[in-house]
């Protein structure tokens, strides 16, 4: 894959962890401050998506990449619609939808597809993220929490 690195984890019920992964990775690719935060929120929303109306199971690739960060959340009911994202674009329409919208809100680009049958959502954050993570920035103590 070249100079790109990844994060590849099942979504399960464990959302803190998932929060924690995510945060984890986006920060050695360089996001800091609100934006490591955004992209955090919209995946959380994304996986939880995932468990309540994806199947209840999912998985959630990460690809740091010269100039963003991209982060696919799949699962295995497929049930997303393009019809889904375009209203969650509009806006939110009660108490339904809100995660979806949050996440083009919060995000760059918010893409779609259904390989293999089950629903993909790529959230992509635009950003000073490097191929790889300096060596020193890697070993810092301070983490992605400080």
């Amino acid at each position: 894959m070249g100079g790109e690195f990844e994060l590849r984890c099942a979504i399960n019920e464990d959302l803190a962890l998932i929060r924690d992964l995510a945060r984890i990775h986006a920060w050695h690719a360089g996001l800091r401050g609100r934006r490591l935060d955004d992209l955090v929120l919209a995946v959380n929303e994304v996986a939880a998506n995932v468990l309540e109306h994806g199947g209840g199971a999912g998985r959630l690739v990460a690809v740091a990449e010269d100039g963003g960060l991209t982060v696919r959340i799949s699962d295995v009911k497929g049930t997303l619609s393009p019809e889904h994202l375009a209203a969650a674009r509009a806006g939110p329409s009660g108490a339904r939808g809100l995660g979806l919208w949050l996440a083009c809100r919060l995000c760059d680009e918010v893409e779609l597809d259904h390989p293999g049958g089950g629903a993909r959502l790529s959230l992509r954050v635009h950003g000073p993220v490097p191929s790889r993570p300096a060596r020193a920035e890697r070993e810092s103590a301070a983490g992605p929490g400080g």
